[in-house]
């Protein structure tokens, strides 16, 4: 989904509606192949894309999958995309600053006055990777992984195991036992 503003100009009255399946596979994979493991070659994207006095307002909804590394096991998980994007594009930055200034998520246009707005869709893909990800069986199941000398626990056993080992400062360790040795 490519746009040129002037082609976008055309639209004051009433917003270019589209409704197309594109492939982000590879630009996914190129670019953040650390975070996803496969995407559909088939993410589809619903927009609308308003021009208002030399902006280009877009608002979009986007439905696909991609497979992402558990954050315990590294195994895949599936994870359905279910989002919308709701952007700004201006050509100058002076328009840049007025939009921020509005809350706005605004983007500067190329010098050619292109929107490549596959990428835009790309990189929302991945801000949708929540951070903590888990699979099926690793919800249902409580079990932590292990290796040799050493485990996962979770914040309560590890604020429990805190809590029964509390250790006495070596300095102080001497005193420990002073009341004790004073009554003999």
């Amino acid at each position: 989904m490519k746009w040129f503003v002037k082609e976008l100009s055309e639209y004051k009255n009433q917003p270019l509606s589209t409704s197309e399946d594109i492939n982000l596979s590879d630009d996914i994979m190129s670019r953040y192949s650390k975070y996803v493991i496969s995407a559909d070659d088939d993410i589809h994207v619903e927009a609308h894309v308003f021009y208002e006095k030399g902006d280009v307002i877009v608002n979009a909804h986007v439905t696909g999958k991609v497979v992402v590394p558990s954050s315990r096991s590294l195994n895949p998980v599936d994870l359905p995309l279910n989002f919308t994007i709701d952007e700004v594009y201006v050509d100058t930055q002076a328009r840049l600053k007025e939009r921020e200034r509005e809350d706005d998520v605004a983007f500067l246009v190329d010098d050619d006055g292109l929107i490549d707005f596959d990428q835009s869709v790309a990189d929302n893909i991945i801000l949708q990777i929540p951070m903590h990800i888990l699979s099926p069986d690793e919800i249902e199941s409580n079990e932590m992984p292990e290796g040799n000398d050493w485990a996962v626990i979770s914040e309560d056993d590890f604020a429990e195991q805190e809590a029964n080992d509390k250790k006495v400062d070596p300095r102080l360790a001497k005193l420990e036992n002073f009341f004790n040795d004073s009554d003999n």
